[in-house]
């Protein structure tokens, strides 16, 4: 029973702090408001997670994998690879729909010269589970040729995060569609 309480505590504590630093950064990643936010002590958190590039390493790493889970679900529920690939940018517009929000790895990669040595390799995984996602899809998708795909799904993940940061800065959702639709009309998407 008390595994399950600790597991549900640090539950709550990476979901919190992944609202945060979705918000604000890693920069922005306090110990007392996250703690205040939860509903417990600060010190009650360096019991979970010892330091917060800990803390930060572990929100980036679920962040990612969640990521994954989200696009592997996309690619097993549809025969379509184009499909997948039009549907791909809503991974980034979902954030937007939650308060303004960014993707987490694209804000702490802004950050990367101030992260811990942790905290960079999760972010980096973040990115490399995109590409890596892309690359296959594009290549099923006869898009580009297998040996282009990952320059391609490169130029994409890119684009996409771009057009999230500049949607984010004007809080204008409406900027983020119009941008993918320029990617589209561009051919860097299929329509």
């Amino acid at each position: 029973m008390k595994n399950q309480a600790g597991t549900n505590s640090s539950d709550k504590i990476l979901a919190a702090a992944t609202r945060i630093a979705q918000a604000h950064g890693y920069g922005g990643l306090n110990i007392r408001t996250l703690a205040a936010d939860v509903g417990i002590k600060a010190a009650s958190i360096y019991h979970h997670f010892p330091s917060k590039a800990d803390l930060a390493a572990a929100v980036a790493k679920r962040y990612w994998e969640d990521s994954a889970a989200v696009l592997e679900g996309l690619w097993t529920e549809s025969s379509d690879p184009l499909h997948c690939l039009r549907q791909y940018p809503n991974t980034f517009r979902k954030s937007l729909e939650s308060d303004n929000r960014m993707c987490l790895c694209s804000f702490m990669a802004a950050e990367f010269d101030d992260l811990p040595e942790a905290v960079k390799k999760e972010v980096q995984t973040f990115a490399d589970v995109n590409v890596a996602w892309l690359s296959k899809v594009l290549s099923a998708a006869a898009v580009v040729s297998s040996k282009e795909s990952k320059r391609r799904a490169r130029a994409i993940f890119a684009a996409v995060a771009g057009a999230q940061l500049m949607a984010r800065s004007r809080s204008d959702i409406s900027l983020f569609d119009a941008v993918i639709e320029s990617y589209r009309a561009a051919g860097l998407l299929p329509a």
